[in-house]
């Protein structure tokens, strides 16, 4: 009788973890957010391109209600069941990765074959890579937390972050190559590994980087356009001095919602990897300024899940999670800002791109999950 008391007593606390719901909440706003600044920075260019304002607006809005169905899916079960998950996981990514280049499978544009589909629908499959490589590393690492101690033991955390690197850039997509390296120097670094091996990882990394740079003109002419993108106005340097207009006309405070002039077709992916220029441009510096507040309250918050929880997987998963996210995130406004050289990459949540929305909800749902778990 005693025994059965204590299981029910245990059921119901098990029930009653709320979990962070601040979290939960700042991600539902900035999705939605997303949608609205989606169709602001795409009406024009979607009425002229597709003869329909809403078209970008209403895939991101099916987008939004499909990540929040997965949000509330991976946010409900137990997370644990995911550390059998990380190996089958990685190598669905990398299949997926590898189907991009066979003909009438992979959807090229703008010179790029970055994605899969039959028809109208298509999957980016960098978008899952990155989190299938955050739950292989975590669960790899909790299963015998010593073996990274030393170079031989995180061979295999390289040997899957390599294989996501050298697919991407193959694409090529150098932007998503770079986010997915930073992802895994990051988890190296937090399952525990001496900081000397971390250096022996760092400096290659540091000088491949210069050399993927010489290895293609084309990004040769983009980090020339980045030091002086007046050098090329009409051409490599065009998009990032639209850019910069739009977040110079800006200003402080914006010339008003709906109201940016640069989305009309004179700023290129306005919707999409420069979505931030025209939400400065519409909301003005301090608009952004409350936009990445927000950003790094879901940032802080995930650390936050990640440093409470009782074992290291939930720690692992939680931090990689929360470091893609923060990843991304400081990159694109790198590259809007005219900080690095411009590179194609979304603003997590914000940007135009359905892959992208559905799984960074879901992951961040995992991430909620966590926080249940941590609250029982």
């Amino acid at each position: 009788m005693r025994t059965a008391t204590a299981i029910r007593k245990r059921a119901f606390s098990a029930s009653d973890g709320k979990g962070d719901i601040p979290l939960f909440v700042c991600i539902v706003l900035l999705a939605a957010y997303g949608v609205v600044c989606v169709y602001s920075a795409s009406c024009y260019n979607a009425e002229v391109q597709y003869g329909d304002s809403l078209y970008f607006f209403k895939k991101q809005l099916i987008g939004f209600v499909l990540g929040l169905g997965a949000m509330i899916g991976t946010g409900l079960f137990d997370y644990r069941r995911l550390k059998k998950l990380g190996l089958p996981a990685l190598g669905v990514s990398l299949l997926l990765l590898a189907l991009v280049f066979v003909p009438g499978v992979g959807k090229s544009n703008y010179g790029a074959t970055r994605w899969i589909g039959i028809g109208s629908l298509t999957v980016q499959p960098s978008e899952l890579a990155k989190f299938a490589f955050v739950m292989f590393a975590a669960g790899y690492v909790a299963k015998d937390p010593a073996r990274v101690r030393n170079f031989r033991g995180i061979l295999p955390l390289l040997a899957a972050g390599l294989s996501v690197c050298v697919l991407i850039m193959l694409e090529p997509n150098m932007s998503v190559t770079m986010c997915v390296g930073a992802l895994m120097i990051g988890m190296i670094f937090l399952s525990g590994t001496p900081w000397k091996n971390v250096a022996v990882i760092c400096i290659p990394v540091l000088f491949a980087v210069p050399a993927l740079i010489l290895a293609a003109p084309y990004r040769l002419q983009r980090l020339s356009a980045f030091l002086n993108p007046w050098a090329s106005p009409k051409d490599e340097g065009y998009q990032l001095i639209q850019s910069l207009y739009a977040l110079g006309n800006g200003n402080l405070f914006g010339v008003g919602l709906f109201h940016s002039r640069q989305k009309y077709r004179f700023l290129p992916f306005a919707e999409s990897d420069f979505i931030l220029a025209v939400i400065g441009e519409e909301t003005g510096f301090f608009g952004i300024l409350a936009l990445f507040a927000v950003i790094g309250f879901v940032v802080w918050r995930g650390f936050r899940i990640a440093n409470r929880c009782d074992n290291l997987y939930g720690y692992l998963l939680a931090s990689g999670i929360t470091l893609a996210f923060a990843i991304q995130s400081a990159l694109n406004a790198l590259v809007v800002s005219g900080s690095i050289p411009p590179t194609g990459l979304p603003l997590p949540l914000i940007s135009a791109g359905n892959t992208s929305l559905i799984i960074t909800m879901a992951g961040m749902g995992v991430l909620y999950n966590i926080s249940r778990h941590n609250a029982r």
